[in-house]
């Protein structure tokens, strides 16, 4: 029961990451009537070469050897070397062919996927030896589909055969009487109008095959709301990991900012809700802003100003627009120097008279 309801809980498509996960593990959309499909187009184009190069390659040494077969020793080393003839003949004939079938073998699932290689499958399962889940799968879903698409196959290409075959009924009576050269012209044309015939009705079971198998695939990895969320999690980083990790470094870079306060030279304040501390040296190009904040920061730089005897200016006008125009260890603006410069030298000032007064 918990099975089915996760299942049914699984009604979201899934990610490009979930499908690149499948297709490491070799878990891709495989439909065996499409590679069957090239395969009988393989035999077709191999049946229609017969009458042509591969023939020949193989019927010109056959024909040398039964005209010389009295030549021929029947002694150990005769017969060793009748059967290397043979076997040559053979071979060189057939290289074209084994070559076409094995090229179609591998588009049937190049066209499918792309080509994936992973030692997933080789891996020992339990499973894989259980009678019990050997027994599910004899009789799944699956394999009474596969079952009923053999005998719709069946069906279908004995109908197609029949179809085909049938009006050249007289003819296929007659082939007992034909010369060998003859037959095999005859027995080449039913056997290509039969597979192209085939081809055609295997071609539209290939297509819906593969559409129904990838769709049985998309179904398979559907995703839950909650794996969606726990995979951009994993991508993208947990949310609740990512605020804490951005709320301590503003707390170190906040603690940096207040140990800059009491080098400042002065802080410019709204009076309560901003605060900008700045600090200038001879030879500097312009003031540097060390620290700034709002409300309870504002208030924090105060204080800390206060403890460190740092002077402390009010005017609101400057400290919102200094606030809103520079950053932290930033020089101030060059359209604030004036007004700047005129808190500066206040400040100067100011430690001037206490330094007399002294």
């Amino acid at each position: 029961m918990a099975e089915a309801g996760d299942d049914n809980e699984k009604t979201e498509e899934p990610t490009q990451r979930r499908l690149d996960d499948a297709f490491e593990r070799g878990d891709v959309v495989k439909s065996q009537e499409v590679s069957t499909w090239f395969t009988l187009a393989a035999v077709a184009l191999v049946v229609g070469m017969a009458g042509g190069p591969a023939s020949k390659t193989l019927t010109d040494p056959l024909r040398g050897l039964l005209e010389h077969a009295a030549d021929f020793s029947m002694d150990g080393g005769g017969l060793r070397r009748l059967f290397i003839a043979v076997l040559g003949a053979v071979g060189a004939a057939m290289v074209l062919p084994v070559l076409i079938m094995m090229v179609a073998g591998v588009a049937g699932h190049m066209v499918q996927h792309r080509m994936v290689f992973t030692a997933e499958s080789l891996k020992w399962k339990l499973e894989k030896i259980s009678p019990l889940s050997g027994f599910k799968r004899l009789f799944s879903a699956e394999a009474m589909m596969n079952f009923a698409k053999g005998i719709l196959k069946i069906v279908l290409v004995g109908v197609v055969m029949m179809m085909v075959l049938w009006p050249e009924r007289s003819r296929l009576e007659a082939m007992v009487t034909m010369d060998p050269a003859s037959l095999l012209t005859l027995t080449q044309t039913l056997s290509m109008n039969v597979l192209g015939a085939v081809l055609a009705i295997m071609f539209l079971v290939a297509a819906a095959d593969y559409l129904w198998s990838r769709q049985r695939w998309l179904k398979k990895h559907r995703m839950s709301i909650q794996e969606i969320k726990e995979e951009h999690k994993q991508s993208e980083g947990d949310p609740a990991i990512k605020a804490k990790i951005r709320q301590i470094r503003i707390e170190r870079s906040r603690k940096r900012m207040m140990s800059a306060v009491p080098t400042a030279t002065v802080v410019v304040t709204n009076p309560t809700h901003y605060a900008v501390a700045l600090k200038y040296e001879t030879g500097m190009q312009a003031p540097v802003c060390v620290a700034k904040g709002v409300d309870a920061v504002a208030l924090r730089i105060r204080a800390v100003a206060t403890e460190a005897n740092v002077t402390i200016v009010e005017n609101p006008p400057l400290a919102r627009t200094l606030y809103a125009s520079v950053d932290i260890d930033e020089i101030i603006p060059e359209q604030h120097y004036k007004a700047v410069a005129e808190v500066i030298g206040y400040v100067m000032n100011l430690k001037s008279k206490r330094s007399w007064r002294n």
